[in-house]
């Protein structure tokens, strides 16, 4: 059965770099999707420019006009040598529930396993259903609680951690 003719249509997006020239665009998506507690043009400034940062932007795929489409989504990771912790995903609330979260993750997993990290970190709001869902999907376990971590809310939130084995050496895989 076809959907509704009045259904709008799925929204895809392709991923590129974060530029600084898209920060203006990610602090309408903060505060859109975070309110309060969203970060700061500063804050996103320093943060993208930070040592051992990754930061990718979820662009609109418009079949209606060429060129770039909106910026809709974003995500990042930390990388310390070790683990990487995933410092922020956010999708715009139009586009949620259309894949483009669990794209996102995806290319920040497979980047962590590029870097050599033995595992990756998130913090989650508590009351945010549907990123535990996706996390726990992708195999992320919960570690912990953080109490009043979203401020000036008060939201408490879990910790996660998803391991990543390493991969099997050259060596390894010819003896098996």
């Amino acid at each position: 059965m076809s959907a509704p003719m009045n259904t709008p249509p799925r929204t895809r997006a392709r991923l590129r770099p974060l530029r600084a020239s898209d920060l203006a665009r990610v602090v309408e998506l903060e505060v859109e999707m975070f309110g309060p507690s969203a970060w700061t043009y500063g804050m996103l400034a320093e943060e993208l420019g930070g040592p051992g940062r990754w930061y990718i932007a979820a662009e609109e795929i418009r079949e209606d006009r060429p060129g770039p489409g909106e910026l809709v989504g974003y995500a990042g990771l930390w990388f310390d040598g070790d683990v990487t912790q995933i410092m922020t995903i956010g999708v715009a609330p139009r586009a949620q529930h259309c894949g483009i979260g669990s794209q996102m993750l995806t290319a920040l997993i497979d980047r962590s396993r590029e870097l050599g990290a033995t595992a990756i970190l998130l913090e989650v709001a508590v009351n945010n259903a549907a990123a535990l869902g996706m996390y726990e999907k992708y195999g992320f376990t919960r570690l912990g609680l953080r109490k009043r971590y979203y401020q000036p809310e008060n939201v408490d939130a879990y910790t996660m951690r998803l391991n990543l084995p390493a991969a099997a050496t050259t060596a390894e895989t010819e003896t098996e």
